[in-house]
Parts: C-alpha cells; structure tokens; sequence
C-alpha cells in the first residue's frame, strides 16, 4: 500500500527510525489488534497503538466506568463515568485518530467464542485484571496459533511478557506452572496508577516490534518491575514439557 500525504506527515516522527521506514508503518495500518480489558493497562495500550496508526482495534471488555476507575485507566473520563469502558475507549481513540477502524464487544468470551475472536487478529494484548482470565487467554491464543503480549501489576509491582504459541518458546501456562491459589487483585490491594502506565506502555512497545518485525521481543523472558525501587528483573521463562496448554 502507499501512504498519502497527511500519513506521511501524521506517523512522520516513527516512520524516521531506520528500523521502522515506510515498511513499518504499512504493516502497522494493514495489521488487526485485539484488546482484552480497557482498564489501567488497556488505557495506555490503547492510546498508543491508536496513535501509532493501527488498522483495527478489537475492544473487549463487559465493565462500565467506575468513578474509581479514573484514578488510572486514562483512556475514560469523568464525562463517560456508567459508559460502557469500550464505548467510553471508542470515542476517545476515534477523536485521537479518526481513519483506524475500531470495532467493540461488551462482553466477556470464553471456550471456543474466545478462540474464534482471536482468530480475527493479528496479534493479542491482554490487559485483564484477574489470572484466571489471563490463563484462559492464554489457552485460547495457543489453540489459535496467536501472539501474545500479557502484563500485570497490583501495589507497586508489574511483569510483562511476550508469548508466542511454537514448539520452542513457552505460553503463559508456563510461567505459572500448576495455580493452586489465583493471586489477589488490584481490587482488594490497590494499586499505584503509573505502575499501569508503565506497564501499559511496554506492552504497546512490545507490540509494535512484533507488528513491524524490529528489535528483539520479550518472547521467553518476563520482566519483573519493582516502583518503590525502581528495579527492573528479567527472568528466563523455559517452555515445560509438562505443560498442560502448549506441550
């Protein structure tokens, strides 16, 4: 495809990096995105690949907007609060760029419902709140043969990693292992909200290298991040041969 003139000058400041040129740009506007959850960490991730000139935006997500949700899922507003959070984020993108298609789901799937969405995308982003969803996910892009971008946070800590559904590299089942107690949740423990634009932020980097194919993605690897110490850890993450979804 061949950019016009306002896409030129619009994606100008990313289309000047040598490892993205022209080639980078056309395949981020041909490419489909799949969202799961526009809370702290879908609100980063969505504005950004909204900005970067994503084709098409797949929103997932059943909640409306909280009045507690402002304090960190930036994509709503005090003047969506009760709006559906994908009508909310909708509106939000389209007024940042008009020209991406977004289409929206206000409800959770599961089985092979979820399966058959993931199939319509290029690429999966999940910005879920809760492990059990995460894992399910997970389980779905593998069946699918999908590339995953998944990250978490509560307090002041967060991970992320990349996962991608081959017989060499590991899926997130793999990095839990066997859960016998799900992790609490932000809900119930709070949550610092820069943590989640933090993370958020990676994970639409991270998507982004995959897209263009630049740079070394986080596939194998989670990176662990500490706020109040401002650390960051990265840890191999080995593919079990005892793994119940990918082995």
């Amino acid at each position: 495809m061949d950019l016009s003139d306002e896409q030129l000058l619009r994606y100008s400041r990313q289309i000047l990096l040598p490892q993205f040129d022209v080639q980078g740009q056309e395949r981020l506007l041909q490419a489909t995105v799949l969202i799961f959850g526009l809370g702290g960490l879908g609100s980063p991730v969505s504005l950004y690949l909204a900005a970067s000139g994503i084709g098409k935006l797949i929103l997932v997500d059943p909640d409306h907007v909280d009045l507690s949700n402002l304090q960190r899922q930036i994509v709503h507003s005090e003047a969506t609060v009760d709006l559906p959070k994908v009508n909310s984020a909708q509106q939000r993108l389209q007024a940042i760029n008009a020209s991406i298609e977004i289409k929206t789901h206000q409800q959770a799937f599961t089985g092979e419902a979820l399966v058959a969405l993931i199939q319509q995308a290029d690429l999966v982003l999940d910005c879920t709140d809760n492990l059990a969803t995460r894992l399910a996910i997970n389980a779905a892009c593998v069946q699918a043969k999908k590339p995953l971008v998944s990250a978490a946070a509560i307090r002041f800590e967060g991970q992320i990693g990349v996962f991608q559904a081959t017989e060499t590299s590991p899926c997130y089942q793999c990095f839990y292992g066997k859960v016998v107690d799900l992790p609490q949740t932000c809900t119930t423990n709070g949550v610092l909200g820069p943590v989640l634009g933090v993370l958020g932020s990676m994970q639409a980097i991270e998507a982004i290298k995959l897209l263009t194919q630049i740079g070394e993605p986080l596939v194998g690897r989670m990176l662990l991040f500490d706020a109040l110490n401002m650390e960051w850890t990265a840890i191999r993450v080995p593919k079990r041969v005892d793994c119940p979804v990918c082995a």
